[in-house]
């Protein structure tokens, strides 16, 4: 029996300390305040402002038509490396290669380089592809701006630590610089490191700092009580369960680490054979969620200690209660992994799920509403999940658009109609004017006053630039000069002569005296009228030219509108298919993650009834000795 139940617990201690010994990275690694950006192009501005809004669809829809417009020639290099990004979150590895490729061939500048290489390597470790990533790595220069560098120092040690290259990665995390919450995961990470090296002494230092600093946020409360829990296991694993009660009492009772942390300070006392003392912690899990492992643990922990306090009937009642509630949560993870099977789980996964953003580095934050959500927490914490998730999303949305690009047709092609018939409304009206409009003879005529204006400079007449009220005045003169009356000699007709001589003289003087000054205005208001007349031209054989060619745009744009019809149908075909296969990957991981839940709850069960048998056995033995 003890046997039996110290292989078990020694099996889950090996499982629940390598899975907190994995290497971590604060949750704000690259969301360091970044370097200003200049921007000279506002299409390129454009792009940027739906990129860290999150849109990313919008925001590579942009870029492309930006770049095959060639709005963005300040811009290239940046542009480019944003694209190959864009390319490399939508699972486009071959096309976001090439573009990498282009650029670190290119004679960019040493920073675009080092940001391409740090890139790759960050994607590269997301996705797992480790070599891939240390390759890059090395690649990168001494260009990289500080937050960067940091982030890429602790890339390093945490791809170091990933490959089981420890001690080089003790020697980076023990040189390095940083700020206070950097450092703390730089503490964390060689502490693991340390550990998984095999030296215990220094690891327990430094993780034992770690768990007892005061934290100033969230995140690095958490890491404290991360800190905690892997030293507390480090410490069970390596037979020290007095010391390692101090760190897992330091994890907090309602955080996310506090079922493992609980149970650790069980067995701790077990350890011990203080089975009274182990049994509190274990009580306390035994009302928490039956899915942790950790309260699964202590459903067989429980009858473990009272058997050993000699209370074999209640470790007896509770084996019972332990197989009962292992029978009924294998049921409902029958239904669940039927309701999966079923195909509607996964669009149910995410229906709550806006579509805001999509690509990049997305992962789905918390679970949403149903009982079959919840056995799938664990999922949420695996790659290859996460990974496939993220994918299906980015293809419901792009499917989503697909559809909503669909019903957009109908409306280009009514809009087309419409404009199509307001053309037509308004052409005859249009060659009515046109007809009715003598641009060539006002051409002709223009031509003609030019030609005047110059026999009239050229003969210095005058009189021809007389306004009307003038030239009225010069011929009433002129023809008082005429009256017969003042051919008579007498005095009275003497002095009416001169003063119509004199009148004649002054209007004479006044029109030379303004004749050149009249001669600019003239060629100046014909010269405005030139320039007139040819942009009149010009729009008339723009009208012209637009009768001709708008025929043929419509049938132009008639061809695109409605080709689009097919091409959106068969590119939802394939988006569909795609999802179709995507969502079959996504059900064998969650199935087989579900049936790894059974078969635990399933080892769980026979060792409970096993352990059941043995109490029996064990009563019925002592029964027959009483009776003999």
């Amino acid at each position: 029996m003890v046997t039996r139940h110290a292989i078990l617990v020694c099996s889950f201690l090996i499982l629940a300390f390598l899975a907190f010994l994995a290497p971590a990275a604060p949750a704000f690694a690259g969301k360091d305040e970044p370097a200003p950006i200049v921007v000279e192009e506002p299409h390129y501005g454009e792009v940027l402002f739906y990129f860290y809004q999150e849109d990313y669809f919008p925001a590579i829809v942009r870029l492309l038509a930006a770049q095959e417009q060639e709005q963005l020639e300040q811009h290239a290099s940046q542009a480019e490396l944003l694209k190959g990004g864009l390319y490399l979150s939508y699972g486009h590895h071959l096309e976001a290669a090439d573009i990498f490729q282009r650029l670190l061939a290119d004679n960019v500048n040493p920073e675009i380089r080092d940001r391409t290489w740090f890139f790759l390597a960050k994607i590269w470790r997301q996705r797992g592809y480790l070599d891939k990533a240390q390759r890059a790595l090395d690649n990168i220069g001494d260009d990289l701006p500080e937050n960067i560098e940091r982030e890429a120092t602790m890339l390093q040690a945490q791809l170091l630590i990933d490959g089981g290259n420890f001690d080089r990665a003790i020697a980076l995390l023990q040189d390095w610089k940083g700020d206070t919450e950097w450092s703390r995961y730089a503490q964390f990470n060689l502490g693991v490191a340390l550990v998984r090296s095999g030296r215990m002494e220094e690891a327990k230092k430094i993780l034992e700092e770690l768990g007892d600093i005061d934290p100033w946020n969230e995140e690095l409360t958490s890491l404290r009580d991360k800190a905690n829990l892997a030293l507390g296991y480090a410490l069970l694993q390596s037979g020290e369960p007095h010391a390692a009660k101090l760190p897992l009492q330091r994890v907090r009772l309602e955080g996310p680490f506090s079922n493992k942390a609980l149970l650790g300070v069980g067995w701790a006392d077990a350890e011990m054979e203080r089975y009274q003392r182990a049994l509190v912690p274990w009580m306390e899990l035994r009302g928490r969620d039956l899915l942790d492992p950790a309260v699964q643990e202590s459903m067989l922990a429980i009858p473990y200690a009272l058997a050993e306090l000699d209370s074999m009937s209640q470790a007896a009642d509770h084996y019972v209660n332990a197989v009962e509630a292992f029978y009924e949560e294998s049921s409902r993870l029958d239904r669940t992994i039927g309701h999966i099977e079923s195909g509607r789980f996964f669009d149910e996964f995410i229906s709550d799920d806006p579509l805001d953003s999509t690509g990049w580095y997305w992962r789905m934050q918390s679970l949403p509403e149903g009982p079959q959500a919840r056995y799938l927490f664990h999922l949420l914490a695996t790659h290859e999940f996460q990974e496939g998730l993220k994918n299906y999303r980015d293809l419901n949305y792009l499917w989503n658009n697909l559809d909503r690009w669909q019903q957009s047709v109908e409306v280009y092609a009514n809009m087309l109609e419409t404009r199509r018939l307001a053309y037509e409304e308004r052409l005859p009206r249009v060659q009515d004017s046109l007809s009715r409009a003598d641009i060539d003879g006002m051409v002709q005529r223009k031509l003609e006053f030019d030609a005047l204006l110059n026999d009239i400079e050229q003969s210095g007449d005058w009189l021809a630039l007389a306004d009307k009220r003038e030239f009225e005045m010069w011929g009433e003169i002129t023809s008082l000069e005429k009256t017969p009356a003042l051919n008579a000699n007498i005095p009275e007709a003497d002095e009416v002569r001169d003063k119509i001589g004199l009148l004649k003289g002054v209007l004479q003087w006044e029109l030379e005296k303004d004749f050149k000054e009249r001669l600019w205005r003239i060629r100046r208001d014909l010269r405005e009228t030139g320039e007139a007349l040819v942009e009149t031209q010009r729009a008339r054989r723009q009208v012209d030219d637009s009768m001709q060619k708008q025929p043929l745009e419509f049938r132009a744009f008639d061809e695109r509108v409605y080709g689009l019809e097919p091409r959106i149908e068969t590119l939802k075909m394939r988006v569909g298919d795609a999802m179709a296969e995507q969502r079959a990957f996504l059900q064998a991981i969650a199935v087989g993650e579900l049936q790894a839940q059974q078969r635990r709850l399933d080892t769980y069960t026979v060792q409970a009834r096993f352990a059941l048998a043995a109490i029996y056995d064990r009563a019925a033995t002592v029964a027959e000795a009483e009776v003999k």
